[in-house]
């Protein structure tokens, strides 16, 4: 099993899976990323992160397309996820991109509002 294979996650509700695309890891998430998730995201994100830095990944996308739902503990892992990426040398960063579905309103909402942890790292899209 790679690297990358121990990055997902299978719930009832919920699912995410990385890939590597290039200089890029791609996180699929889909479901309800609720409190079922939350253990789960918490372990996967920095394992995430971890994979990105040994990569020396440029860019990390997380795409939400799918994603039904996200509560705030949920969020929270994420906040936690960017603020690792933040507080590493300019030199070891990477950017994060995330891949929104604009008939999911709650997603425009919340991903600007964790834009706005790292505005120079991350975009939003569409």
């Amino acid at each position: 099993m790679s690297a990358l294979g121990d990055l997902s996650v299978s719930l009832r509700d919920f699912a995410a899976n990385a890939d590597a695309e290039g200089q890029s890891l791609v996180l699929t998430l889909s479901g309800n990323a609720d409190m079922a998730a939350k253990d789960s995201l918490d372990a996967l994100l920095p394992r995430l992160h971890g994979e990105a830095l040994r990569l020396g990944a440029a860019e990390v996308r997380v795409d939400f397309q799918k994603l039904e739902f996200m509560n705030s503990s949920c969020f929270k892992s994420f906040v936690s996820w960017i603020s690792e990426v933040v507080d590493l040398d300019p030199s070891k960063q990477y950017k994060i991109r995330l891949a929104s579905n604009p008939e999911m309103h709650w997603q425009r909402r919340s991903l600007h509002a964790l834009r706005c942890f790292a505005v120079d790292l991350i975009t939003i899209e569409p």
